[in-house]
């Protein structure tokens, strides 16, 4: 076991809280980053066809066989009704 004086030991303390601290400051300034506010002008430009997660419909349809082949399910995206067969 190797000893330490208590003075480099206050001193690896005094580091470990000044990371901690750190790293907590980094996460919340990278978290506040994405938080904004939206003027209402701007709001045309967030609802165009290029921000849509699905503007792509050869794309949405492999996404969607790639989801049901490993759910073992089929058409369940957009169908009323549950099992039954009732709509």
């Amino acid at each position: 076991m190797i000893m330490v004086s208590g003075f480099e030991r206050g001193r690896w303390i005094m580091l470990m809280k000044h990371k901690v601290v750190l790293c907590c400051l980094g996460a919340f300034l990278l978290l506040g980053a994405g938080c904004q506010n939206v003027k209402p002008w701007q709001r045309g430009t967030l609802a165009d066809i290029s921000m849509r997660s699905d503007r792509d419909p050869l794309g949405s349809a492999l996404d969607n066989h790639i989801f049901f082949s490993r759910e073992a399910a089929e058409g369940g995206e957009s169908v009323g009704g549950g099992g039954c067969g009732c709509n």
